[in-house]
């Protein structure tokens, strides 16, 4: 059951120590790898949003998402100042989510981490813009899964070797939005864990011919149902499928009921992204 393996992912993680991460990063493959009747996994979208008072891609939200949910993943979005300092963020501009404005990557961290961020309902709380580096520290105290989506004005490579330096590659999938990058990041290290867009058999078939090992891949298959035969054909593989109800989705959950994250999982979904994390959970569990 998927439920035994985050403990284990902790267990790898300690027995490595000081060895370089191939061994930890093996571990997160080993989690990701499909598993009949494996437990289904919740990836908080911007690492949680649309809860009074906790804002998207700040760390206390994540915090508390992870009370309720222990094996959450958490979905990030990671930009960078002017001056080089990566953080949490997911716009361009700072108008809707901070009590700053302007360009995100025009302005220097020391401005930058002045800011207090805003929730969904445009309430400033007392919340501050949290730093990558921060954040990673916190997925490897905690055993916490980052899903890590690098913004187009930073370069995938920064990040990945930021990752590295850290020495969290065995909390880190990095999100790919064509296959290129994804090759371009297993090329710079053959353990890392990436999420690719496999939306039907054309994308799959690309996938396959990728150079890319299924085991370093879990399916990102769209913000839409595919045909269960996809997601039968990925199972195969030993490939996770991960279905984004973040948007309408999860506004058609809401309107006709929760039950239908219990029917989607029916059809082949192992990995809800979500901008319901807490409603998906008491979903699943009843």
């Amino acid at each position: 059951m998927k439920k035994l393996l985050l403990p284990l992912l902790l267990v790898g993680i300690l027995i490595a120590g000081c060895n370089p991460s191939t061994e930890k990063t093996n571990t997160l493959q080993e989690f990701f790898s499909y598993t009949e009747n494996g437990e289904t996994l919740i990836s908080a979208h911007r690492g949680g949003k649309s809860y009074a008072g906790y804002p998207e891609n700040c760390l206390e939200t994540m915090k508390y998402i992870k009370e309720s949910i222990p094996n959450a993943l958490f979905e990030i979005d990671v930009a960078s100042s002017e001056d080089g300092v990566l953080f949490l963020m997911h716009d361009s501009s700072l108008e809707r989510t901070t009590t700053g404005s302007g360009r995100v990557n025009q302005k220097d961290w020391e401005i930058l981490s002045q800011l207090h961020l805003k929730d969904d309902f445009d309430s400033i709380t007392n919340y501050k813009i949290p730093l990558f580096k921060d954040v990673l520290d916190w997925a490897k105290k905690e055993n916490a899964i980052l899903t890590v989506d690098i913004k187009r004005s930073v370069d995938p490579e920064l990040v990945l070797r930021f990752i590295e330096e850290n020495d969290a590659l065995a909390q880190s999938v990095i999100i790919t939005y064509s296959m290129e990058t994804a090759q371009q990041l297993y090329k710079l290290n053959p353990e890392v864990v990436l999420s690719v867009s496999i939306r039907n058999m054309k994308e799959f078939d690309t996938a396959a011919s990728s150079g890319i090992p299924w085991k370093n891949m879990v399916a990102f298959t769209g913000t839409i149902e595919s045909n269960p035969s996809l997601y039968a054909k990925l199972h195969e593989k030993g490939v996770m499928c991960m279905l984004g109800t973040l948007g309408n989705l999860d506004k058609k959950a809401k309107a006709r009921g929760d039950v239908l994250y219990k029917e989607w999982t029916k059809l082949g979904i192992d990995v809800f992204a979500t901008d319901r994390p807490l409603e998906v959970q008491k979903a699943l569990v009843k």
